[in-house]
């Protein structure tokens, strides 16, 4: 995002000897917490956990049984069978494993491939670079609130596709995704469909079975695991390139030797992450619902993004109209606040927001983005701290702001 002027040099007046309050995270979508049972299991093993899977002699073996059970838990965590986990080191890495491992194997059928406009970047820029070797891209629009259609779905499957990617949840405005919908209609014309469930898994309950979800991504900081774990979903049978050649290892798919110590922290928040699904859901809806009733009630002209019940119960975003998301985030660092603008990946990019550019937001709105990605340590008396840090931030800003001078 463009700075706004003299942001990063002063802080405004009224705030310059105001000393940093509690600190208040609500940037869990970036990075979260570690649970402590997980930090438990990865340091018995990196302690004396050492051993190869591959190996046949009994270090190799525990190795082996430690992975084993990681991909049980995470399996169960989406509703999958064990052997379809294929552990991969991030999220983008399972999301460039999808694109690049199924488009071709389809290719003789097909060379086309369908994504939204909204996907994160890490299948966006894997479908870009599949166009340039030859396939067809097309991109599905959203509608205001970010929802991709079933029919607009059906409509460009007329045409058949080798592959069809479209996200479970938006990390940035929220957005659930008609994923159930959409997935029938690529069986209807016998197209591979694959989900990004980077923000949903672990947040929201996903039966990749019953919603007919035929790969799935799975990132393991989205709940409480540790980064540097993920996972790729892709049914056994499902024709695929590997991504990364050597070894037999996840199925020939994903060579090199698993990181045994991260994998089953892994699977530990995933199998916590089950069990308190339904509390830790019930703790940030209050907090999220909370956040977008007051902010654009006691701050004038800041308006909610995203759908506004089909969403993700830990995301509340919004645009703050005549200020720039940069210079806010900076301000209420210094109180202690820290949350995001725009989607992680891209926010220290010198652009818009591409996800809120497709949903319809005016480029000089989308300037003042602002996501909150709630934990489940966060509280109601969280949202009046981020409230009343806001206001004179929101006011200091726009008076430094020639688009609010000509309002």
């Amino acid at each position: 995002m463009h700075t706004v002027e003299g942001s990063g040099a002063r802080p405004p007046p009224n705030m310059a000897n105001q000393e940093k309050n509690k600190e208040i995270y609500m940037d869990h979508i970036a990075a979260g917490p570690v649970r402590p049972e997980a930090v438990r299991a990865m340091a018995a093993l990196l302690e004396d956990g050492f051993g190869n899977p591959q190996s046949v002699h009994s270090r190799g073996q525990a190795a082996a049984e430690a992975l084993a059970r990681a991909r049980e838990q995470v399996a169960s965590l989406v509703g999958a069978d064990p052997w379809d986990v294929i552990f991969t080191a991030t999220g983008s890495e399972a999301n460039n494993l999808a694109l690049k491992g199924i488009a071709p194997g389809r290719r003789k059928k097909s060379n086309r491939i369908v994504v939204s406009a909204i996907e994160h970047l890490s299948v966006l820029n894997p479908a870009r670079t599949l166009a340039k070797d030859g396939y067809e891209l097309a991109i599905l629009p959203v509608d205001g609130h970010g929802l991709v259609s079933p029919e607009r779905l059906r409509e460009e499957l007329a045409a058949g596709a080798a592959l069809v990617s479209v996200m479970h949840a938006n990390t940035e405005i929220g957005t659930i995704e008609p994923v159930e919908e959409l997935a029938a209609v690529c069986r209807e014309r016998d197209v591979p469909f694959h989900s990004d469930g980077w923000g949903a898994a672990g947040v929201v309950p996903v039966d990749v079975k019953r919603l007919g979800i035929g790969a799935y991504t799975i990132a393991a900081q989205n709940f409480g695991g540790p980064p540097g774990a993920a996972a790729l979903v892709l049914p056994k049978g499902t024709p695929a390139r590997p991504f990364i050649e050597g070894g037999v290892q996840e199925r020939g798919l994903r060579a090199g030797q698993e990181n045994i110590p991260a994998i089953a922290g892994m699977g530990i928040a995933a199998e916590l992450a089950m069990r308190d699904m339904e509390n830790n859901a019930a703790r940030t809806l209050a907090v999220r619902d909370a956040l977008v009733e007051r902010l654009p009630r006691e701050i004038p002209d800041v308006v909610a993004t995203g759908h506004p019940e089909r969403r993700l119960p830990n995301n509340a975003s919004f645009c703050v109209k005549y200020i720039e998301g940069e210079g806010m985030l900076l301000f209420l660092d210094r109180t202690g606040i820290m949350a995001a603008s725009g989607s992680a990946c891209t926010s220290k990019a010198l652009k818009g927001s591409y996800v809120l550019e497709a949903i319809g937001v005016e480029t000089a709105v989308a300037q003042g983005s602002i996501v909150f990605t709630i934990g489940p340590e966060n509280s109601i008396e969280d949202v009046d701290a981020i409230v009343s840090a806001m206001k004179p931030v929101v006011a200091r800003l726009r008076e430094m702001s020639p688009l609010y001078r000509r309002k």
